[in-house]
């Protein structure tokens, strides 16, 4: 009895211990899961939250959407007079607080020419007492112009006053709905073409990263060791460099009476000079340099653990050295391959700097109109949207990477 009650106190222990431990694991992690929280799951929550929620004009003017959620603005009538009195008034107290300017931006967005009609009668209604637009604020408005007659310019108020809304990802894609709420093209298309450049030119930086990376990393992985060594001292100096010196240098390479044109004039082999800065040859020469290194280390990586006998067996079968490399030597490289081509085209594909500085429009990517939505014209609803499709973009290309290559596969060394 006194033997079974030690071996079920022992059990206990045993099992107290395994708590204790579970959670030290814990304590020591949780600094590292805090830390990916809030620099990375929760800016990616509130991108998404923002791309749909947009609450600016429902709380500028609460009290006329209120009144135009009545208002059926699929007919041909415009809104009651009680609705318009009430816009007239909350519209002259953002006048006076100056936050008009903020409502005719939004306006704008769905009614383009729209924001210097509500700033001028904005600034109309500021002298008027409340009592006047209490009586007829809705023959002030219509009288200042007719545009206030146009039931498409009442509709725009009432859907940009939708604190949740999809026209934003109607825009990443192009489209955008008509007076009758139907969705149809936009009369330019702009964004689908920047997905299309911006993802050719991603598998363009990561085929030419592969082609060059490959015969690189296959000469180091059979180097003798001390000239090895030596190289990969080069392969790992660009990250010792500031990102910033190496896209501005490629300016004094590429530009009109650059490195590349100086030379080939010098030789006779050109009369004029070639426009190739702030072009797609720019963004895609400069990136591939930048991005190289990560494709040539998983390579080497994977490359430095082959063992050579397996291709030395093939020869010494009969093989012959092309067939050898392509059937027994190169399937081995695979893992780091895949590697790096999704790496360097998961960074390529939402890179900022250096299309910035060396692409001009030419070779400008999404990244860079993401970029202009939130710092000049402070959309950032469109800003989230369209950085929601890029992040649904990647992972579907990520699933279609684990569906025929598999993520097992992928080996950084």
């Amino acid at each position: 009895m006194d033997n079974n009650s030690l071996s079920v106190e022992e059990i206990l222990e045993s099992k107290r211990l395994l708590k204790r431990k579970k959670r030290m694991l814990l304590a020591f992690t949780m600094p590292l899961l805090i830390f990916v929280f809030i620099t990375f799951i929760s800016p990616i929550a509130t991108m998404l939250y923002r791309s749909v929620y947009h609450p600016t004009v429902s709380q500028l003017i609460p009290l006329s959407l209120a009144e135009l959620s009545t208002w059926d603005e699929a007919g041909n009538q415009l809104p009651n007079s009680q609705a318009l009195k009430q816009f007239a008034i909350e519209l002259q107290g953002l006048s006076k607080e100056r936050l008009s300017g903020k409502l005719a931006e939004e306006v704008n967005r769905l009614k383009p020419g729209s924001s210097s009609l509500i700033k001028s009668s904005a600034r109309k209604l500021k002298k008027k007492s409340l009592e006047e637009l209490q009586q007829s604020g809705d023959t002030l408005l219509l009288g200042y112009s007719k545009k206030w007659q146009d039931i498409n310019l009442w509709r725009a108020v009432k859907r940009s006053g939708q604190a949740f809304t999809d026209s934003y990802y109607l825009t990443t894609f192009d489209l955008k709905r008509n007076p009758a709420g139907e969705i149809e093209q936009r009369d330019t298309q702009i964004y689908l073409k920047l997905y299309w450049k911006s993802l050719k030119i991603a598998l363009i930086i990561t085929f030419l990263t592969a082609l060059l990376a490959y015969p690189l990393a296959y000469y180091l992985a059979n180097a003798p060791s001390k000239i090895a060594n030596r190289l990969m001292v080069l392969v790992l100096l660009p990250f010792w460099t500031s990102l910033l010196v190496r896209t501005t240098s490629w300016i004094a390479i590429l530009q009109t009476n650059g490195v590349v044109n100086s030379t080939l004039q010098a030789l006779g082999l050109i009369d004029e000079p070639f426009e190739m800065l702030y072009t797609q040859f720019a963004t895609i020469i400069a990136m591939t340099h930048i991005l190289l290194p990560f494709m040539i280390l998983p390579l080497y990586s994977v490359m430095k653990n082959i063992d050579p006998s397996y291709f030395r067996a093939a020869l010494s079968l009969g093989a012959r050295p092309v067939p050898a490399f392509i059937k027994i030597y190169l399937p081995m490289t695979i893992p780091g391959v895949s590697a790096g081509a999704l790496l360097v085209f998961i960074i390529s594909i939402g890179y900022y700097i250096t299309p910035a500085i060396v692409g001009g429009t030419e070779g400008q990517m999404i990244s860079n109109i993401i970029a202009f939505h939130m710092q000049s014209s402070n959309n950032w609803e469109l800003a989230a949207a369209l950085g929601s499709l890029l992040l649904a973009l990647i992972i579907a290309l990520y699933w279609v990477y684990d569906r025929f290559v598999g993520v097992n596969n992928i080996k950084l060394g």
